[in-house]
């Protein structure tokens, strides 16, 4: 029996051997597949990013002609007001009392909406800033109509001796509401400087109280003009003081830093604090007063260290803008009349004056030339595009671009 089992062995081995030779081992365990790191989702984009990226993406879309419109805050032309939306792509138009005499309601607010269709509609898409200075008292573009308003809109004088911030809360929420009815979106208020002597220029348009009077008049102002989406205009920085009209000629404001530091910041700082806590924030409107303790060669709207000391000591990063370049205190110290140029150069944002049809091809020809460097252009559109985002101009689409929010 043995010997049978055997022999089969020995034929098995024989049989192996004739089909292929050696005995193959089985062939060895698969190493185990490599762990694969986990990735993890990226968390949702916040809405203030998607903003940024949709504000960046709108900013790279425009020429550099439209972006230098947008710097343009400018006073309505007799002719061809419609037709210059377009050529010149205007960031906005500013309407003084002969733009709003005579008219009623229905016709202000009609022709304020035919600019701001045009500019939605045949040109960048962008809606534009429409403002007014609509203050109380001496400087009321649109409550001096009587189609507008039965009555002047009071002065901030007025207003606090006779009820306190509750008056000016009260009036302040009307002039509101009226402004916005009619079509505008700024309102170039509150006055920030300070003076306590009623034979100052500036007296009549101020509180008339001390820097605590006019910070809290200031914010209260603000918070109010927000509520209702309208955008606020501090003015006259650095601080007007005691000095004279500059409409008619060049204002030298003798006074130490120090004044500045302890009285005449403390309005600004208070508004700029307040436009953070009740967006929309408020744009500030630089003076043209030479003040030899900032910059004693330059009216403020021109100087750089006066836009350095805005920026910086103040933390102030909303728009810029300058007073009116067309007065008589600020046209002689431009080279070659380049008055928005070098308003640019110093650190406004917008560039408020009448002459733009000059002024405009000057700027982006002064582009084309390298005496300006369109990031400037650039880092100013943004601030002014992110404002009428704030503004409620514009809005975010579905599809995560910015549109007219007309």
């Amino acid at each position: 029996m043995n010997r049978k089992w055997a022999l089969l062995s020995l034929l098995l081995l024989l049989l192996l051997t004739a089909c292929g030779g050696e005995v193959v081992p089985p062939p060895p365990e698969a190493p185990p597949a490599p762990k694969m790191p986990e990735v993890k989702p990226e968390p949702p984009k916040t809405p203030e990013k998607l903003e940024e990226e949709a504000l960046q993406a709108l900013l790279e879309s425009l020429t550099l002609e439209e972006k230098t419109g947008q710097l343009f805050f400018v006073k309505v032309p007799v002719e061809n007001a419609l037709e210059d939306v377009t050529t010149y792509h205007l960031g906005g138009y500013l309407l003084f009392g002969r733009d709003t005499r005579d008219k009623t309601a229905n016709e202000l607010i009609q022709t304020i909406a035919s600019w701001q269709s045009q500019a939605v509609t045949y040109d960048t898409g962008i809606p534009m800033l429409i403002g007014v200075d609509e203050e109380g008292s001496t400087v009321v573009r649109v409550s001096s109509n009587p189609h507008l308003r039965s009555k002047k809109f009071s002065s901030p004088q007025r207003l606090l001796k006779n009820g306190g911030l509750t008056a000016v809360e009260a009036e302040t929420r009307e002039k509101s509401i009226l402004l916005k009815a009619l079509g505008f979106n700024v309102n170039l208020n509150p006055v920030a400087d300070i003076s306590q002597n009623s034979g100052d220029f500036m007296y009549d348009r101020t509180t008339g109280g001390d820097e605590t009077e006019t910070a809290g008049y200031v914010s209260c102002v603000l918070e109010v003009q927000s509520r209702y989406g309208l955008g606020s205009v501090l003015k006259h920085f650095p601080g007007y003081g005691n000095n004279r009209d500059t409409h008619n000629g060049t204002a030298v404001d003798e006074r130490s830093l120090d004044t500045f530091l302890n009285q005449d910041f403390l309005p600004f700082q208070a508004g700029i604090d307040t436009g953070k806590q009740f967006p929309p924030q408020p744009a500030v409107l630089v003076s043209h007063n030479i003040v030899n303790c900032m910059d004693p060669e330059l009216p403020a709207s021109l100087s750089p260290e006066v836009h350095r000391i805005l920026r910086e000591d103040l933390g102030f990063d909303g728009v810029v803008m300058t007073d009116d370049l067309a007065m008589e205190a600020v046209s002689k110290y431009a080279a070659e009349g380049n008055t928005a140029l070098m308003s640019l150069q110093a650190g406004n944002d917008l560039v408020v004056t009448t002459d733009y049809r000059t002024q405009i091809p000057r700027v982006i020809q002064a582009v084309k030339d390298g005496m300006l460097e369109e990031k400037v252009i650039d880092e100013a559109c943004l601030r002014v595009l992110r404002w009428k985002l704030e503004l409620g101009l514009l809005e975010l689409t579905e599809e995560g671009t910015l549109g007219p929010a007309l």
